[in-house]
């Protein structure tokens, strides 16, 4: 391992810079508060941050964008929400970020949709019928091209509708797939199966 001296030693009187306990006893505050760098890469322990650099970034854990993923469930119990574990890390960090607005809108048909969007970050329909009391239907658009994944979507899809929905009401659930754009590439044209989707097809009820 190699010697190191304390940074801290310029602020002590001279007579006891050298002295080779007061040297190790500063630089143990130094590894806590200041960290060692530039880095010893045969010390683990001088590799990590000091207190300073934590506290200088810590603005980041309050913020759902920037946050350590591990810090994100600590963070939406801030505002009153618990995270899926199958949610994407992507998911999680939008909930958090904009649930506290939709929390005046819980049981709303406004809130619901916006809930859903939320969720899928796609266009999100839902439907209510004068004539059929109590009913109403939600159309999503997902457009992932894996077919388990499209189910794990609908089922969380479905899991919020049951949370969030007045309990008196029922539904259907519509999801559309998109399965075929046009898409004219001037360097390759046309492909199916490539860059060729066109028209829609439905998952599920």
């Amino acid at each position: 391992m190699i010697e190191r001296t304390s940074s801290y030693e310029q602020y002590l009187p001279a007579i006891v810079q050298t002295d080779p306990f007061i040297q190790r006893f500063l630089l143990a505050f130094e590894r806590i508060l200041s960290g060692l760098f530039p880095p010893d890469p045969e010390d683990p322990i001088a590799q990590q941050p000091g207190l300073e650099e934590w506290i200088d970034r810590i603005h980041t854990y309050f913020d759902p964008q920037q946050a350590p993923e591990a810090f994100l469930p600590w963070l939406a119990n801030w505002v009153a929400l618990t995270l899926r574990e199958d949610w994407e890390e992507e998911v999680k960090r939008r909930f958090i970020s904009q649930i506290v607005p939709l929390y005046r809108q819980r049981g709303t048909k406004a809130g619901l949709e916006k809930l859903l969007k939320l969720y899928t970050n796609e266009e999100v329909e839902i439907e209510e019928f004068e004539h059929i009391t109590h009913y109403f239907q939600v159309k999503m658009t997902l457009s992932a091209n894996d077919r388990g994944l499209l189910r794990r979507k609908q089922q969380i899809a479905r899991s919020i509708i049951d949370q969030e929905k007045p309990a008196h009401t029922f539904y259907a659930l519509q999801i559309v797939i998109p399965t075929m754009q046009l898409r004219n590439d001037p360097r390759v044209g046309l492909i199916v199966g490539e860059n060729t989707i066109l028209g829609t097809s439905q998952l599920g009820q």
